[in-house]
């Protein structure tokens, strides 16, 4: 098993690296890069990934 990394950036996106398989709730694929972020927010145009839309427009910073 490959490691994975998921890292929640305060005030934008989650940040995955490492080998993953994105599906979505019917089974369809996504392909994805070794390292990738997706959005938190909502507000991307490329949903589920993020486009840096959040920009001083999205506020969480929640610890483990």
């Amino acid at each position: 098993m490959s490691d994975v990394s998921i890292k929640v950036n305060d005030n934008g996106p989650l940040r995955i690296t490492g080998k993953v398989e994105m599906v979505d709730a019917v089974g369809n694929r996504f392909e994805t890069p070794d390292t990738f972020i997706l959005c938190r927010c909502g507000l991307s145009g490329k949903k589920p990934f993020c486009d840096l839309t959040h920009k001083g427009k999205f506020e969480s910073a929640p610890r483990a």
